[in-house]
């Protein structure tokens, strides 16, 4: 099956839709939680749906992660939640979003992204848990990864990682 998606910008009229696919692909409202935080604490850099004949089927979020360094401190974000209604998953709409997403933060100036996820699915866009390995964060392991935008931005680099407060994590 091809499903074709336009891929835009989230306005003030997607939100109850964008909460709605979170809820549906993970199951639980958590995410959907996360995002409103997000949004409310004005972390978010970009958040971008996928709509399909005039329904939003996927949705992807970029919140500002700042990593400090011994010599100062990395414009990163972070890539949490992306999610796509279960009927249409496995149909290349996350990628899709991640990808846009990804040159999104590009063009806003974001130098590395850091992902908290599958460790088979996100390799495919370039993200490695060895480019996290030197970064203090409340996650570690195969999962917790991470992506240069700007060449050479996290190379040989150690930092901290601050997630957003709306995370509940910092400090753990």
């Amino acid at each position: 099956m091809l499903v074709v998606v336009e891929i835009r910008e989230e306005t003030a009229d997607d939100l109850n839709s964008i909460a709605a696919v979170e809820t549906l692909a993970f199951g639980r409202a958590d995410e959907a939680d996360l995002v409103d935080r997000l949004r409310a604490a004005g972390a978010v850099m970009t958040s971008l749906v996928a709509e399909e004949a005039g329904v939003i089927a996927g949705h992807v979020l970029f919140s500002e992660l700042p990593i400090e360094t011994a010599s100062g401190t990395i414009r990163a974000v972070a890539l949490a939640p992306v999610a796509v209604v279960p009927a249409l998953q496995d149909e290349g709409i996350g990628s899709a979003l991640i990808r846009e997403g990804l040159e999104k933060c590009r063009q806003l100036g974001a130098e590395a992204v850091v992902v908290l996820g599958g460790a088979a699915y996100y390799p495919r866009f370039g993200f490695s848990a060895e480019m996290a390995s030197l970064l203090k964060a409340p996650f570690s392991g195969p999962e917790f990864m991470a992506l240069e935008l700007k060449p050479g931005a996290l190379s040989g680099v150690a930092g901290t990682v601050h997630y957003a407060a709306a995370f509940g994590v910092e400090g753990k």
